[in-house]
């Protein structure tokens, strides 16, 4: 069965690897803002019943944390309610809903990895509308995976490593707070894995990720802190003869306060993801050494 893929958020640091590891799934049409809007419910309900796709792939987001604070109509609006509209013309189409949420649905207080059925509470406006959004999916009565990520990357888009990169460059001290910890998750990694479970169908794809719906956890395995990040960054960067950082020391949230409040340990398990699709996540450290030699 040839089916009609639809991703929204071509360009994004997803978007941009499920653009490339899609291609040959299916007849694949890749939109980006702003040919889809998000906020935009009308627009947005048009474009799926126009496409009619079989499986709609959800790589938009909202993802500013600390922005969202200062514009939560328009982080829910992208992040809560139109995952919400998605899933019901999908529904009315008997379509696929792939979706991405994040492990900021937590609070980060458990103490241990968090699997699927803990229950979420998020701390900053930017997890309160992923979470709306993964509830806004669910109660629709349609086919969909949601996928919860965490601490994704991407050397094509401004991000955590790139800033490190950068800092490493133009700073000989560096301070990096040690009290966030979660999964760095590499663009490529999570794309090259929803790809490889779409293709476990066959040729019976919808049929096949109709009888998995459910709600994931998906990220690269391991978990490390900020400052553990960085120091790995720092190490195996290819670039580092460019380097003038001599030192990097450990430091608090508390000394950067910001808008948002980030969870401290917010770390998840992807078991019921490996053992649901025998699919095993790389190690953080090994999707950050490829992703950097990619360069």
């Amino acid at each position: 069965m040839r089916i009609k893929i639809l991703l929204l958020g071509s360009t994004g640091q997803l978007g941009w690897e499920l653009n490339r590891t899609m291609l040959t799934l299916g007849d694949l049409i890749a939109l980006e803002h702003p040919q889809v809007d998000m906020a935009n419910f009308a627009d947005l309900r048009s474009i799926v019943r126009e496409i009619k796709p079989n499986l709609i792939v959800n790589a938009t987001a909202y993802t500013n944390v600390d922005q969202a604070e200062r514009e939560p109509d328009l982080a829910m609006a992208v992040n809560g309610i139109g995952p919400g509209v998605l899933a019901e013309e999908s529904e009315k189409l008997g379509s696929v809903l792939i979706h991405y949420s994040t492990d900021y649905v937590f609070d980060g207080t458990k103490g241990d990895l968090y699997v699927e059925t803990d229950p979420p509470n998020p701390i900053n406006k930017y997890g309160e509308t992923k979470l709306a959004g993964e509830l806004a999916v669910q109660r629709v009565d349609g086919a969909h995976l949601i996928f919860r990520t965490s601490w994704v990357y991407s050397l094509r888009r401004p991000c955590f490593v790139t800033k490190v990169l950068n800092w490493a460059q133009n700073n000989k001290t560096l301070r990096i707070v040690d009290d966030q910890i979660s999964t760095p998750t590499w663009s490529r990694t999570l794309a090259e894995a929803t790809a490889q479970i779409i293709a476990q169908g066959k040729d019976d794809p919808l049929n096949y990720l109709r009888e998995k719906s459910g709600l994931y956890h998906l990220s690269d395995s391991g978990k490390c802190s900020r400052y553990k990040w960085a120091k790995f960054i720092i190490e195996i960067a290819p670039q580092k003869e460019n380097f003038i950082v001599e030192e990097i020391l450990k430091t608090k949230s508390d000394e950067f306060p910001g808008p948002a409040k980030r969870p401290e340990k917010s770390a998840m398990t992807c078991e019921k993801l490996e053992e649901t699709f025998t699919i095993k996540m790389p190690a953080w450290q090994v999707a950050l050494i490829l992703a950097l030699l990619s360069i």
